[in-house]
């Protein structure tokens, strides 16, 4: 038989390993819905929109607290994997997107860098002789001829990127003679052109009515617009227009300090 202070002891130990062993089992639930939740995002089980089950649902799944739950969703949306939507719910966040400024790559490098499956879609190629507006964006000894396309970038099933394009044929006559349903303007001009310079001009704009139809978002949401210019051998090439929605794009620019400056 135990004495009191025996008993005490023991009845004290118990409760420290009931206490433990009640953390333990939190802290693992926790972590096993964290881990469900981020794995079907991650491998696109669960696509950008989707609304999660709701807080009361999981907890019922997952045969805890809705503390446990709420820990959880709460530490996916600090991730940015998940948006949470008062009276709605919570939803899988569209990755942000970043591109670097001061360089020329493909739009797949930017999808695929998100996790998410690419897609390209032409929308218009038309071969016209050049118009007076084009000296505004390939030089004032405007082409002859050019190349006018409009294409679509897909991340997944979303609307990624519209790109609208001019090529001096002029300058790449081959490109006449390519469809570009397959291929995106871009990585081809990169593999056949030896561009020699290139500017960026970035700015913010609303989507018209056009691009928000595009891009599948309401007419005046604000977008981030890149436009390029490159050249080859001092001859104007292409003049592209990317325009993203602005809330799933963002642009990096790194850089060091000049030496005695």
């Amino acid at each position: 038989m135990l004495e009191r202070g025996q008993a005490e002891t023991a009845m004290a130990d118990l409760g420290s390993m009931e206490a433990t062993t009640a953390g333990e089992e939190h802290t693992s639930l926790y972590q096993r819905i964290l881990n469900d939740i981020r794995g079907k995002i991650v491998s696109g089980q669960w696509a950008p929109g989707y609304r999660i089950p709701f807080e009361h649902e999981l907890t019922v799944e997952y045969g805890c607290s809705r503390m446990t739950v709420n820990k959880a969703m709460s530490q996916l949306a600090k991730a940015g994997l998940i948006e949470r939507r008062r009276r709605s719910g919570s939803f899988v966040r569209q990755p942000r997107s970043q591109a670097a400024v001061l360089e020329i790559h493909d739009i797949r490098t930017e999808v695929e860098a998100l996790g998410l499956p690419y897609r390209y879609q032409l929308l218009l190629r038309r071969e016209r002789r050049g118009s007076p507006s084009d000296g505004e964006f390939l030089g004032p000894e405007r082409p002859k001829t050019v190349l006018e396309l409009t294409c679509r970038h897909f991340s997944g099933e979303r609307p990624f990127c519209c790109e609208h394009r001019l090529i001096s044929l002029d300058s790449e006559p081959e490109a006449a003679e390519e469809s570009f349903s397959d291929m995106a303007p871009g990585p081809w001009l990169i593999g056949r052109v030896p561009w020699s310079s290139a500017e960026h001009r970035i700015s913010a704009t609303a989507a018209n009515g056009e691009t928000a139809q595009a891009l599948d978002i309401p007419r005046g949401a604000p977008c981030l617009t890149i436009e390029r210019r490159t050249w080859s051998a001092y001859k104007p090439v292409t003049h592209a227009r990317f325009t993203y929605a602005a809330e799933s794009h963002s642009l990096v620019a790194r850089f060091s300090p000049n030496d005695g400056r």
